[in-house]
């Protein structure tokens, strides 16, 4: 997926083979398939990656997490990254 390709408006979730472990910067994020690691880098970052469950959009976890509407678009490509590497996927 394309960084820019991000859907705010639709729904996501962490992929099933992906393990998120909270840490005093953020947090470490594992794809035991793709053996992928990533970084958030902020712990509201975090909240957002948690919040999505696949039922209410991005841009509504974003709104529950205290993202301002002013930095939807850098959690936007924050989340597209994470999309891109596979660690998260489209709710069916």
């Amino acid at each position: 997926m394309p960084a820019g390709a991000f859907d705010l408006d639709r729904a996501w979730q962490v992929h099933p083979r992906v393990s998120i472990r909270p840490e005093p910067f953020g947090a470490l994020v594992y794809h035991f398939e793709t053996r992928k690691l990533s970084f958030l880098k902020e712990r509201t970052l975090l909240d957002v990656v948690n919040g999505l469950d696949g039922v209410r959009t991005a841009r509504d976890v974003c709104r529950a997490a205290g993202v301002p509407e002013e930095q939807e678009a850098r959690y936007g490509r924050a989340l597209a990254a994470l999309a891109a590497s596979s660690m998260l996927v489209a709710a069916a």
